[in-house]
């Protein structure tokens, strides 16, 4: 039976989320159980193309991003594949018909990791609207189950969440990104002299889009509300803990939040989020 196999390329989907991210994880865990399945999807979708992209040094990255592009619209066109990941993507994009844009948008910014790149603004603003803001839009489009004037309405604040958790990585990462995939996202930054002051230039960028996303989630459906407000929490969380690491420090470690904080975390998410937003 086909709902053996779909129900197994969910649980591949679930399984890829929580190995990759305790956070997005615990965040899917706070959403109504009707829509999980589909975020999990989207997330593991978009974690094997970074993936591809990201992790597979020893291999044809540019080859095997061309055929994980093929396989996608193979899939959509056909609505099936024998991939579990990219079977609950294909199945999530046709029940809450996700706009194909998004997808495009999203592996053109893939094969822009392909190459090292001087990123200018207009380039940085390019990047993370297909690799963070347009997979906001597509969680979107699943939260406000095809009601389109709620998505409308809400579609700036989730690009602007979106944009902010990129930007957390992307400070997060920054040792990695330069070290060993010879990537710098931020424009017009030397690394060699990066600092304090320019740090606090990023952060300051990042806060104002954490404070716009936060009037968005206010206004999300109450079946995704607290889901996407303990995310928001979690990465805030990550972000305060890098305002307090020296420049000198980011660029020489990965900035974590421990496991046991997350769920410290999530539990105090829930008061204040029962206090403050509903």
């Amino acid at each position: 039976m086909k709902k053996l196999f779909d129900e197994l390329a969910y649980k591949v989907s679930k399984m890829v989320t929580e190995k990759y991210s305790t956070s997005f994880s615990l965040g899917i865990l706070a959403l109504k159980p009707s829509i999980r399945p589909s975020i999990y999807a989207i997330y593991g979708y978009v974690r094997l193309a970074d993936e591809i992209v990201d992790s597979f040094h020893d291999y044809d990255k540019a080859l095997l991003l061309q055929r994980f592009k093929a396989e996608t619209w193979n899939a959509l066109d056909e609505g099936i594949s024998l991939n579990p990941i990219l079977q609950s993507f294909q199945e999530t994009v046709h029940k809450f018909a996700i706009d194909k844009p998004l997808i495009e948008q999203f592996l053109h910014s893939m094969e822009m990791d392909l190459h090292q790149m001087d990123y200018n603004s207009d380039l940085y603003k390019e990047y993370i609207l297909g690799s963070a803001e347009v997979v906001g839009l597509m969680c979107l489009q699943i939260f406000t189950e095809g009601n389109k004037e709620i998505f409308e309405n809400l579609k700036p604040y989730a690009m602007k969440l979106g944009s902010a958790f990129q930007k957390v990585n992307f400070l997060r990462d920054l040792k990695e990104d330069y070290d060993i995939l010879g990537r710098t996202y931020f424009p017009n930054i030397d690394m060699k002299i990066f600092n304090n002051k320019i740090k606090c230039q990023i952060e300051n960028e990042i806060e104002a889009e954490f404070k716009e996303a936060l009037v968005g989630i206010k206004k999300l459906p109450s079946s995704s509300k607290f889901g996407v407000y303990l995310a928001y929490k979690y990465y805030l969380s990550l972000f305060k803990k890098i305002k307090n690491t020296p420049a000198d420090k980011i660029m020489n470690q990965r900035v974590r939040i421990p496991n046991g904080q997350k769920l410290s975390l999530a539990m105090s998410s829930y008061v204040q989020y029962r206090m403050a937003i509903l």
